[in-house]
């Protein structure tokens, strides 16, 4: 364990469904953490689980198990529901296991909700130095950082006003700034960009990447791709409850993609009369497919994209043109496309059912998720038969591998899009003309 910062060893965490927890006074505490190992050793001769006892329950984390040594950054990713933040909670001593062990060398600073920590009647600057001491800094500490977290914050003017009457971006942007600013050894966060405006969630990344840099240990859960490719060097990916895949984050996210756990990108109607469109057309499906054709949340930023529109003519004799808006995550319109296809552009479409599919080349768009608002309509006069705001959505990641327009450098990367150009370079004697383009 002297060169771990983290073991988990067989971690399974179980609830019972309807039932609360009692509240313990530290004597019951302390004989309960005394007796566990009895009872797993009594679990175990009889050949049951602890919680094998015919209740109602689940089991949020089942036989988890992992290392992590000191400055390294691991991503964990999965689905909603697939213990993802019961596991932090677990590493930052929140919830005890039902079984297993967890070992942990350093001081932990946990981001784990809003505001995790802080007192809603006491001000800014009280929760600062209150947070500072549950993570065991001297109070010398906590002011030598002190204005470089209310300047991260962007709280000046609320610094002295009960932190109940925050907003939720303040709340989380000074939260945020305390457990980032005061060198916790293990840093948690689990979703931080859910909140906060986009300026913010740069900063956070950005903080992020510069923790990991110092040689501290991150363990970051997201579901955002180019956050997890990005900033991780490691990830691991679970799927009810259990480790899937532990491994470099690159391919990790891959597993994450192929084995189509994302979920979000496709959206069909299987029933016309719910389907969204009028009594000329309905639309089925709306896809988003890898350049294998495979249906996926997460797209290789280098290969090219297909998005699928499936749809049902119901009247014969109506030219139709179905478009696709995509807009990113900062709600920026970054483009439109209509079916232009010369074969059917402007002739009208019998009844049937028909599969339009966009092409997006490869190295065109930046990293980041794309929300995909699918339509159809008749031209000259335009009409809108069928409509469905953010369809489908997908992530586009860039390569950790190259072959993309970051090529070599890691840091922050903007624009709407992300063409990989052409350079040419020529060299010539200093003090000589410039040859002609």
């Amino acid at each position: 364990m002297r060169d771990l910062a983290v073991s988990v060893e067989g971690v399974g965490k179980y609830y019972r469904l309807g039932k609360r927890e009692p509240y313990l006074t530290l004597r019951e505490s302390l004989m309960t953490a005394l007796r566990a190992p009895w009872r797993r050793l009594q679990a175990v001769r009889r050949g049951t689980s602890a919680s094998d006892n015919g209740d109602n329950g689940f089991w949020a984390n089942r036989d988890v198990s992992f290392t992590i040594r000191p400055g390294e950054v691991m991503g964990i990713i999965g689905r909603n529901g697939a213990g993802k933040s019961t596991l932090l909670k677990i590493l930052s001593r929140i919830t005890q296991p039902t079984e297993g062990r967890v070992r942990v060398r350093g001081r932990i600073g946990s981001l784990l909700e809003v505001g995790t920590g802080f007192h809603p009647e006491l001000s800014g600057r009280e929760n600062i130095f209150l947070n500072g001491a549950i993570l065991g800094m001297h109070r010398n500490e906590i002011a030598r950082k002190f204005d470089e977290i209310v300047a991260f914050a962007e709280v000046e003017t609320f610094l002295d006003t009960p932190v109940k009457r925050y907003s939720s971006g303040m709340y989380m942007r000074l939260a945020f700034a305390v457990a980032a600013h005061l060198e916790p050894e293990i840093l948690l966060v689990d979703e931080v960009l859910a909140v906060g405006d986009n300026s913010f969630q740069r900063k956070c990344l950005n903080k992020m990447q510069d923790v990991g840099q110092q040689g501290r240990t991150v363990i970051f859960v997201s579901h955002s791709m180019p956050a997890i490719t990005r900033l991780c060097s490691r990830a691991i990916l679970l799927h009810q409850g259990r480790v899937q895949k532990d491994g470099p984050a690159a391919q990790v996210v891959s597993e994450y993609l192929n084995t189509a756990i994302g979920g979000r990108a496709a959206r069909e109607w299987p029933e016309l009369s719910s389907a969204p469109g009028d009594g000329v057309v309905k639309l089925l499906a709306v896809r988003a497919c890898n350049d294998a054709g495979e249906v996926s949340e997460v797209m290789d930023i280098r290969r090219k994209i297909a998005v699928q529109v499936e749809y049902q003519v119901l009247e014969s004799g109506h030219i139709l043109r179905p478009n696709l808006h995509f807009y990113n995550e900062e709600g920026v319109y970054v483009f439109l496309t209509a079916d232009l296809d010369p074969a059917w552009m402007n002739t009208p479409r019998p009844a049937g059912r028909y599969l339009s599919t966009a092409w997006i080349p490869g190295n065109l768009l930046s990293e980041g998720t794309l929300l995909v608002s699918a339509a159809i309509t008749s031209p000259d006069p335009v009409i809108l038969r069928a409509y469905e705001r953010d369809a489908v959505a997908f992530q586009v990641v860039d390569s950790v591998e190259g072959g993309s327009a970051r090529g070599d450098y890691q840091g922050p990367y903007p624009g709407v899009v992300r063409p990989l150009l052409t350079w040419t370079n020529t060299s010539y004697p200093a003090g000589q003309m410039r040859p002609a383009a």
